[in-house]
């Protein structure tokens, strides 16, 4: 049952809103819905009122409230009490910068200083708090990230909101002429950071758990010993408890004045880098492979500038070390990404039977080479 309140609800009119809503209610033994999106104030009188109906019907909720009112609710401990819901500030897009777009949602500038990423599922709520917490998590940790400091509400959908000041990603630097070795070195700078932490068991999910599904998922489409091989090599890629971005691209990390912040931290996860850098092989390579245009719809460039961007992140990150060794691990990220590739395409688009035949005749190919996916 949904009852609206509205106005003020003190001792001057608790008695009377409370003998309305046991009108209302009657009989009605279930969950309630008390809708504040019209209440301004709430006094003690009034929470009593609240009380007194939670107790007939303990699923009693209070959602769309102001600030003010959640505040009130949430010092007196309604908030631990039963369930409590912030009204979320409206927010539009109309006429934005679309900034960069991924599996989970769209970014956008709203003005100079701030900028939302908007899920695409209306039911992303605990996913954005998720991310939140996230963000917070790899703050504290040392990785320079922006946290999102409020969540809006854009149309029927959800986003979070980034305080980034005149910010520019790393492919708007790339298209106004910085230098592709300048801002690979500095995009590899913040990822050796970002594995070079370690967590404790639990703190972040493992990336193997959900690798050993990709693998999985694409047995059925390959040839019995390959499908056997790969998933026996993803099985015994050791688990590490070092933290990793799991979508890092030039879209998602951004300039603030003089300094490089990260972006988009609901993926982060812990796991063997080998799977950050399967992950970058599709940003830069392997999204685009059958059409290369698709390159600057994802990252805002052109093919030729992401295989200039990727082998300088390579070099970078395996500074000094010889090129047998980088091109092995680039031959491991390559299988770990064609299927993830490969179970991505086969679940969302089936019908794009091209990539689906790329990527079995890459994996094909490519699995005889070695022995194991780790380096």
């Amino acid at each position: 049952m949904n009852i609206p309140l509205s106005g003020r609800i003190d001792s001057s009119n608790a008695a009377e809103v409370e003998n309305t809503l046991r009108k209302q209610v009657g009989d009605f033994r279930g969950t309630i819905v008390l809708d504040a999106a019209a209440l301004t104030y709430i006094s003690s009188a009034g929470l009593r009122v609240i009380l007194r109906l939670k107790k007939d019907n303990p699923d009693t909720a209070v959602v769309n409230c102001c600030p003010e009112v959640y505040d009130i609710l949430d010092m007196t401990g309604f908030t631990e009490m039963m369930t409590v819901k912030k009204a979320y500030r409206k927010l539009s897009i109309e006429g934005c910068e679309k900034l960069g777009e991924g599996s989970n949602g769209v970014v956008y500038r709203t003005d100079p200083d701030t900028i939302v990423k908007v899920y695409k599922s209306p039911d992303s709520l605990e996913e954005i708090h998720k991310e939140r917490e996230l963000a917070r998590k790899a703050f504290v940790m040392g990785i320079p990230t922006a946290i999102p400091y409020d969540v809006v509400q854009v149309g029927e959908l959800y986003g979070s909101v980034f305080e980034l000041l005149n910010a520019k990603s790393f492919s708007k630097l790339l298209n106004e002429g910085e230098p592709v070795e300048t801002l690979a070195q500095q995009s590899i700078d913040i990822l050796k950071t970002i594995h070079g932490t370690v967590l404790r068991d639990g703190e972040l999910p493992s990336k193997k758990q959900e690798a050993l599904g990709w693998a999985a998922a694409c047995v059925p489409a390959l040839p019995e010993e390959i499908g056997k091989k790969l998933t026996a090599m993803f099985a015994e890629i050791p688990e590490m408890n070092n933290m990793l971005h799991g979508d890092y691209h030039i879209k998602n990390i951004m300039r603030q004045g003089n300094e490089n912040l990260l972006i988009d931290m609901d993926t982060l996860s812990v796991g063997h880098p080998v799977y950050e850098l399967s992950q970058m092989f599709l940003a830069y390579q392997g999204f685009s492979e059958l059409k290369h245009e698709e390159i600057k719809r994802f990252l805002g460039i052109d093919r030729e500038t992401a295989t200039a961007f990727w082998t300088c992140s390579l070099q970078d990150y395996f500074d000094g070390r010889p090129q047998t060794e980088i091109d092995d691990a680039v031959l491991k990220a390559q299988i770990i990404g064609y299927a993830r590739l490969l179970r991505r395409t086969c679940k969302r688009t089936p019908d794009n039977t091209a990539l689906i035949e790329h990527c079995k005749a890459r994996l094909c190919a490519l699995v005889p080479q070695v022995d194991k996916l780790y380096f």
